[in-house]
């Protein structure tokens, strides 16, 4: 995700979105990475003019290119690098949103029932051994910033600082998540379901597995999965939402607040139409240097 404001560090973003062909290309991206003579051919355009497109977008960070052994040649690979961009523009002091922002390692949670394949890893070692789920209990599991599973689920306990006499007018949730395969499988679905309160605020499908190329941030010496995609997920009084695509007709009225914390899960149940397990990706692995990253707007009160 891209957080922008008007400062003029973001002009190459802004630069880079100002084209229909550049437009289309992110368009032809979000449904698998190509080649730049596969944009050219998609998009009736010369390779060189295409190749021009391409720097721009990769300068605004809208996109990342990797070198990729392929039919007996090198091929210069192009895939999107964030899936949202986001534009604060700065608003009157009297209508600033005040809100509460809690970051989640993703090692501390709080409940959990794994099946295999499955693991945990800080950024410097595994936690433990692959597909032992007697090691999600393993203390050291607080330090770890990648975990995954084949099916089941985590769930953490975020505090509630919604103080009496305030009113609750959005709740933001972002992280960055994929699928589990047995190996790296870029085409490996999976129905994961997120929950607060107990309440189901919808599912989202995975496309795969990510493992063509390196996460930025993921450490030199782990090889299997590599970055996924990174949501945000915002409940309102309109309904539930995520990457602002409406995911469901919850809404915060639907969410049981009278407790001192926030249940969230991530899961994979068993009779999902697709089981493809979780990976849930902290700082120091993927694409995006975060935890979860847990957010409420509110207002009234001191």
């Amino acid at each position: 995700m891209i957080r922008a404001n008007l400062d003029r560090k973001w002009l190459p973003l802004y630069e880079a979105l100002a084209s229909d062909v550049r437009l289309r290309i992110l368009e032809l991206l979000s449904a698998e990475p190509m080649n730049v003579k596969e944009l050219a051919a998609a998009l009736g355009l010369s390779s060189a003019i295409v190749t021009m497109h391409t720097k721009k977008l990769e300068k605004g960070g809208l996109i990342q290119t990797k070198l990729v052994r392929r039919g007996g040649g090198t091929h210069k690979i192009c895939s999107l690098a964030v899936s949202l961009v986001e534009l604060t523009i700065p608003q009157a002091a009297g209508e600033k949103r005040e809100y509460q922002e809690v970051s989640v390692p993703v090692g501390h949670y709080t409940g959990f029932e794994v099946h295999p394949t499955c693991g945990l890893a800080t950024t410097e070692r595994v936690i433990g051994q692959f597909d032992d789920p007697r090691f999600f209990m393993e203390p050291e599991r607080m330090h770890a910033q990648i975990l995954w599973l084949g099916k089941g689920f985590v769930e953490y306990r975020i505090p509630n600082y919604v103080l009496p006499g305030q009113t609750l007018e959005e709740i933001e949730i972002s992280f960055e998540i994929g699928s589990e395969a047995p190996d790296v499988r870029v085409d490996w679905p999976s129905d994961i379901h997120f929950y607060l309160n107990d309440t189901l605020l919808g599912v989202w499908t995975s496309p795969g597995d990510s493992g063509e190329g390196r996460g930025r941030l993921t450490p030199a010496w782990w090889t299997v999965n590599q970055y996924g995609w990174l949501k945000v997920i915002r409940i309102t009084n309109a309904g539930t939402f995520i990457d602002g695509q409406r995911l469901s007709g919850v809404t915060l009225q639907d969410i049981v607040r009278a407790r001192n914390d926030w249940q969230l899960r991530f899961a994979v149940p068993e009779d999902a139409e697709h089981v493809g397990g979780l990976t849930l990706y902290g700082e120091g692995f993927g694409n995006y240097n975060q935890s979860i990253l847990f957010r409420t707007y509110r207002s009234g009160g001191n």
